[in-house]
């Protein structure tokens, strides 16, 4: 739950309770915030999707943040390069949805009440329908969903920065789009909080060549594929064409479209593992001062799961705009997988 979220007793029970900073107004009375008709979204869900543009458009970060009338949210992440996903990730709200049921009337109200900040019933809002965003800003959308009326209305406008550090400042095209980020900025803050980082914070874009859990390369660990500068550069490097084949061995996939001048490919596989369920995925590719870094992560099942055993070999095989050497690999903590995700 958001650090900016408390509970303060009223009435019958326990009420919650925006911080100022949030600018959410807020209600103890338990049957819901105001009288008379539903507003517009009371029943149903807000979503904010927040498309940025990576390395001069060549990648992106896709992040969807849905919140139901429940207090049930989530966030998807999804980072990409060359219009192929490199690895996606879906995070849950953390404790039970009641908790957030009551932020959520909240910001209803304000975005169908309130003059400075509403999006329902203000036209201006619906007079640019797709804008055409500047070059390295983010495209976000917020639509509310009403579940009574069974009706969807979005609006889309241009920001800067990604769900994480969204700002009105400098948005666009026209004066209103301050209206829509600010909705996006509040529901993020109600939800995953004002300290949300992303999982792929300051990543090179990349793109999945290859994934599973089957390869004949015997790999343990990292290794790159990169051509040297210079002359010969847009050539295989030495030795990729074996590497590849070994990997497929009789899956008869090809061998992988890269532009070896600038780009390079990443592999890292744990090892032989004995239980289904095991995985590997490469997090983040990044750019420092000194080389690159390249975070990577072995999931396996979590606590009380009771995965079948079976011999496997998991692989995350990825293609990468090229980046300095050296590269340095970096194997983070392993991370436990609910049971049936």
């Amino acid at each position: 739950m958001p650090r900016y979220l408390r509970r303060s007793r009223g009435g019958s029970g326990l009420c919650l309770l925006a911080a100022a900073a949030a600018g959410l107004l807020s209600s103890c009375d338990p049957m819901g915030i105001g009288n008379g008709p539903l507003r517009f979204g009371q029943s149903g869900e807000i979503r904010v999707t927040v498309e940025s543009p990576l390395y001069l458009g060549a990648g992106w970060l896709r992040q969807v943040l849905t919140w139901r009338s429940d207090g049930a949210w989530r966030v998807i992440e999804e980072i990409g390069y060359r219009g192929t996903v490199g690895e996606e990730h879906t995070e849950p709200a953390p404790g039970l949805p009641f908790e957030y049921a009551s932020l959520y009337a909240s910001l209803i109200q304000k975005l169908n009440d309130d003059e400075g900040f509403k999006l329902i019933g203000f036209p201006a809002l619906d007079e640019i329908q797709d804008p055409e965003c500047r070059s390295g800003m983010s495209r976000v959308t917020v639509r509310m969903y009403d579940e009574s009326g069974r009706e969807g209305r979005d609006w889309t406008r241009c920001a800067d920065g990604s769900l994480a550090n969204l700002t009105t400042r400098g948005s666009g095209p026209d004066v209103a789009a301050s209206r829509v980020v600010q909705a996006a900025i509040f529901v993020r803050n109600s939800t995953v909080g004002t300290d949300f980082i992303s999982r792929y914070s300051g990543s090179l874009p990349f793109a999945t060549l290859d994934r599973g859990t089957e390869t004949g390369s015997g790999l343990e660990g990292a290794l790159d594929f990169r051509s040297p500068n210079g002359a010969g550069a847009e050539e295989a490097p030495e030795g990729f064409e074996d590497w590849w084949s070994s990997h497929v061995g009789d899956r008869q996939r090809p061998l992988p479209e890269v532009d070896w001048a600038n780009e390079m490919i990443v592999a890292v596989a744990p090892g032989v593992r004995e239980e289904i369920g095991d995985s590997v995925e490469v997090r983040r590719v990044l750019a420092i001062d000194n080389g690159t870094r390249v975070e990577w992560v072995e999931r396996t099942p979590g606590n009380f799961c009771a995965p079948a055993r079976r011999r496997v070999e998991p692989i995350h095989i990825v293609v990468v705009p090229k980046a300095p050497e050296p590269v340095l690999f970096v194997k983070l903590p392993t991370e436990a997988v609910p049971c049936g995700s």
